[in-house]
């Protein structure tokens, strides 16, 4: 039974459901505003966010913690580098707009973006 699963499985397994979602954080935080599917976008905010949240202290434990999420050292460091930025917000750092349909496939697409 599913009681209490209410994240999206995005038609993957759980490792490559991981992988899309730490690729698309990556992605976030390098370019600082994507492009990407409004379900996407929905399911990367509250993990962007609680990185940032780990980012705005700076020890050596979240900053372990952020490479682990991350992949990569450098964008973990330009994560803490945004996060200082943030240090007299309580929340809400990410904005997700929406956009007109992929003519594609009319999927409703969003951009994210930091505020």
């Amino acid at each position: 039974m599913r009681h209490g699963n209410i994240n999206r499985k995005f038609g993957r397994e759980t490792g490559q459901r991981h992988a899309l979602l730490s690729s698309l954080a990556r992605s976030l935080v390098l370019k600082t505003r994507i492009t990407t599917t409004e379900a996407r976008a929905k399911e990367i905010r509250p993990l962007v966010e609680k990185l940032i949240t780990r980012g705005k202290k700076d020890t050596l434990a979240s900053r372990r913690m952020l490479i682990k999420a991350l992949g990569d050292a450098r964008i973990a460091n330009k994560l803490i580098k945004m996060a200082a930025g943030y240090t007299e917000r309580a929340g809400g750092y990410i904005r997700i707009t929406k956009m007109e349909p992929r003519r594609s496939d009319a999927s409703p697409m969003a951009v994210i973006e930091f505020v």
